[in-house]
């Protein structure tokens, strides 16, 4: 399997030697999933399932579609990125059965759900991230704190060297404002406040990584599932707390500073082949998945 950036979409296609289907065409306006013009719930008995939202987790998606493909013959799962703000609007509207998102929904988005869809937004914890600081491999700097870490994206530090490192540049990439990691980043970091005007806004998780590999100055984040070859640094909560990386074992203690769960929402409790997929990728085979994209699978309960 390799990985390519579309700049023409806001996705990432996984491209794979087996002809699954990974994309989905959207709906003509007002056409609910399955195509019969009513935003209502999606029926039990769909042979289609489309999946569509957070590119942070498109990848791991697509391999839970071929996955479970391969073991139940006559469903398809379609699936695309965006966003998880996108994901989240075609649930609302009705244009997918399940939505991924790297953040919680928001108490408006759940109203809308329920006021055009009739049905309660379910949410479904179904991995977990240690969202990721990437620098170039060039980057001297091993560690930094939370703190500084705003600092840096609220526009306070002006140069490497005001957070720890050499007297170089910042460099700042980010996230566009309908993703979830940028939601995820401005609460958790930022604490609500606005990013600094000169952070330059990418389409995708895998576009920062791209810029960073390329700039000995740059800073970005992401889903730690994408961090090949930068370096991620430690985060330590405060600038007295100790530094932790972000592994399979501090994700699931919740010691790492910027762990977070990834979600499945559905518009009501999900039923029929929903439910059944929803239900594997829970399962210890769906799970394993999880480990060889590069997240990690939920704790045991």
């Amino acid at each position: 399997m390799r990985i390519e950036w579309n700049t023409a979409a806001a996705f990432i296609v996984v491209l794979t030697t087996q002809a699954f289907a990974c994309t989905r065409t959207e709906p003509a306006p007002g056409a609910g999933p399955s195509g019969s013009g009513s935003a209502a719930a999606a029926p039990a008995d769909k042979t289609s399932i489309s999946v569509k939202g957070s590119d942070t987790m498109v990848i791991l998606g697509q391999r839970w579609a071929e996955e479970y493909m391969k073991v139940n013959k006559g469903i398809t799962v379609q699936v695309t990125g965006g966003g998880s703000g996108t994901g989240i609007a075609a649930l609302i509207n009705g244009s997918t059965d399940i939505c991924e998102a790297s953040r919680p929904m928001k108490d408006k988005e759940k109203q809308e759900v329920k006021a055009k869809r009739g049905a309660d937004a379910v949410e479904t914890k179904v991995a977990l991230d240690a969202l990721a600081v990437y620098v170039n491999t060039k980057n001297p700097l091993e560690e930094i704190s939370v703190p500084s870490l705003a600092k840096i994206y609220l526009g306070e530090a002006k140069t490497w060297k005001d957070v720890g490192g050499p007297a170089k540049p910042l460099i700042l990439y980010g996230r566009e404002n309908n993703s979830g990691t940028y939601g995820f980043f401005k609460e958790h970091v930022l604490e609500n406040k606005d990013f600094a005007p000169g952070v330059q806004t990418l389409a995708g998780t895998a576009a920062v990584v791209a810029a960073v590999k390329g700039d000995p100055n740059g800073i970005g984040y992401g889903g730690i599932a994408y961090s090949e070859g930068v370096k991620t640094l430690k985060l330590k909560k405060d600038d007295k707390s100790p530094a932790i990386a972000g592994t399979l074992e501090t994700a699931q203690n919740g010691i790492y500073p910027l762990a977070r769960f990834l979600y499945f929402y559905t518009a009501g409790e999900p039923t029929g082949s929903m439910k059944k997929f929803i239900d594997w990728v829970e399962s210890d085979a769906g799970q394993k998945i999880i480990e060889q994209v590069g997240y990690y699978p939920l704790p045991k309960k």
